[in-house]
């Protein structure tokens, strides 16, 4: 069983600290993932189980894992904002990270990931920091009225549960839909993915294209 040193610190946030937690591969990176939580007013945190399987499935790809508490959550300063400040706090983590591995790594590829309030805020997120990946796991497009995939990314891997009763899969149908965009099903999962982790896990082992 692989052994990862896990790091947490706080990044200067626009409105306060914003609590942060890092690790990195056993081997030289292939890249930055940062992962965003579900809604903060819903229980969502950085502790979140398919935070925790995004963070470790990323982690074991050989991405430099990066998790954070929205303002207000966690150790996190400041108040919800109704996600207009959550996106300054995912694009202010990520370039923080971005400069701290600069130096002596740059020009890594930048990795996207959330899980729904998350993934609707890493689309608004991606349209500054032009990621060339994005892994969105049941992503809340209608409620946030999230912009398309970012012209700029080359992959996406978007996935739903076939009987998500939080965001509906005709949602998801109708935002793809005008992009193109294929979306994975998994059979029988509804939003939290209750014993379907595994299966999540090794979904988004099999995504090839973070390799070049």
């Amino acid at each position: 069983m692989k052994h990862y040193v896990i790091q947490k610190f706080f990044v200067d946030g626009p409105i306060g600290k914003l609590e942060t937690v890092l690790a990195e591969p056993e081997t030289a990176p292939i890249g930055i993932a940062v992962i965003a939580h579900p809604h903060p007013l819903h229980g969502g945190t950085m502790d979140n189980k398919i935070v925790y399987t995004l963070f470790h499935s990323l982690l074991e790809l050989g991405f430099i894992a990066v998790k954070f508490n929205f303002r207000g959550v966690g150790e996190s300063e400041g108040i919800f904002d109704n996600g207009i400040g959550e996106i300054e706090d995912a694009v202010t983590v990520t370039n923080a990270i971005r400069s701290q591995y600069s130096n002596h790594l740059p020009r890594m590829p930048l990795l996207l990931a959330g899980f729904s309030f998350g993934g609707g805020i890493q689309l608004y997120a991606a349209v500054q920091l032009n990621p060339e990946f994005l892994v969105l796991v049941a992503p809340s497009v209608n409620n946030l009225n999230a912009p398309p995939v970012h012209e700029q990314t080359k992959h996406a891997l978007i996935i739903h549960g076939e009987y998500n009763e939080i965001v509906s899969i005709k949602t998801i149908f109708d935002w793809a839909a005008p992009q193109s965009l294929p979306i994975v099903i998994i059979p029988g999962a509804e939003h939290f993915f209750h014993g379907k982790l595994p299966i999540l896990k090794q979904t988004i082992l099999n995504f090839n294209s973070y390799k070049k």
